[in-house]
């Protein structure tokens, strides 16, 4: 028995899985998100629709009997920072005691680029846990006045071809208006795969900017082939219970949308500065507890660490994961390799 049949025996578990709640409600916040603090549902440390999948035969494989998945994505907002912020960075470090890394801060102040470019380094890194991940790029024509912009792509082709040819993914970070206006969409996408003479199969919305089930059905539209966008910003965790990939239904048709979904279940911003405003130990300890969820479930735990996370501390945290993860000996790899593996040997 397929996925969705299995949670269509649960009425509760269905309505979770399909968000149901969302249909009716019309709260959202500035940047048009549901937010989880406006959710009935509040177990959201635990995968409750994967684990009733699982406690009814549901079963899934992975290459090389890999017993789960990590699906690593790193946002790309921006790759320049104003020497104003860079100053206050060495400041802060400097007040905190972080004598070493202040004065690389300090040092950057001559750069435009540096050390936001990081993408070889962040490839470097999770080479040395044989994981690879997906970098989603913005595409946004400069002439449209989207406050969002903040480089060209067409500067960044030859990173992004490097990014490619090591096996690792180039998708798309969709603009505020191209997750609301599917022709915005469509040129985004468009753009992007100009750049890098090919098609682009993945994506993830800006901000999390995530509408169900219109943006399933917009994405589709565009033909995009998966997404990584639904998850809450203001909180890590499973926004529908699950921690599979998933072909959505649409509640207002009752038909299976053809596009796969990968729940975003941590963003670095979601543990610290931004909305939780955790400590490390306790982002740690929640940390460790959702990938040990998803292990028990044999399923799929999507983390997005953006590249301007990934200096400092926060590189150490994300590398704290990839060990973990690695001593878990879970397969840790890109959401177009797992959106692949998962059309081709799991939706049989």
């Amino acid at each position: 028995m397929g996925m969705h049949e299995l949670l269509q025996k649960d009425p509760e578990m269905w309505d979770l899985f399909c968000r149901k709640e969302e249909y009716h409600s019309s709260l959202r916040d500035k940047n048009n998100r549901f937010p989880y603090y406006a959710s009935n549902y509040r177990h959201i440390f635990e995968p409750k629709a994967s684990e009733y999948l699982m406690n009814n035969g549901y079963q899934v494989e992975y290459p090389e009997g890999k017993p789960f998945a990590v699906c690593l994505t790193h946002d790309i907002d921006g790759i320049y920072t104003s020497n104003a912020s860079k100053r206050s960075d060495a400041i802060k470090k400097l007040i905190h005691g972080k004598f070493s890394e202040s004065f690389q801060s300090i040092k950057h102040l001559r750069s435009k680029k540096i050390p936001l470019v990081n993408f070889e380094e962040i490839m470097n890194l999770e080479e040395r846990y044989n994981a690879q991940s997906s970098f989603y790029f913005l595409a946004l024509d400069k002439n449209d006045q989207d406050y969002r912009y903040s480089y060209d792509i067409k500067d960044l082709e030859n990173e992004m071809c490097s990014i490619k040819d090591r096996g690792w993914e180039v998708g798309l970070h969709i603009g505020r208006r191209g997750s609301s206006d599917l022709n915005e969409l469509k040129n985004e996408k468009k753009r992007l795969e100009k750049v890098m003479n090919n098609s682009i199969t993945g994506c993830r919305n800006h901000y999390l900017t995530f509408v169900v089930p219109a943006s399933w059905e917009m994405l589709h539209a565009a033909g995009l082939r998966y997404d990584c966008s639904f998850g809450y910003a203001d909180c890590a965790g499973f926004r529908n219970g699950m921690c599979h990939p998933y072909r959505p239904v649409n509640l207002n048709t009752g038909k299976i949308i053809d596009i796969i979904e990968i729940p975003l279940v941590i963003m670095d911003a979601s543990l610290f500065d931004t909305y939780m405003r955790l400590d490390s130990d306790r982002a740690w300890e929640i940390t460790r507890g959702l990938i040990d969820a998803v292990a028990a479930c044999h399923g799929v735990i999507t983390l997005l660490w953006h590249n301007t996370s990934l200096i400092g501390e926060q590189t150490k945290f994300y590398e704290k994961i990839l060990k973990y993860c690695a001593e878990k000996e879970a397969w840790m790899t890109s959401g177009e390799h797992i959106s692949n593996w998962w059309k081709q040997n799991v939706e049989i």
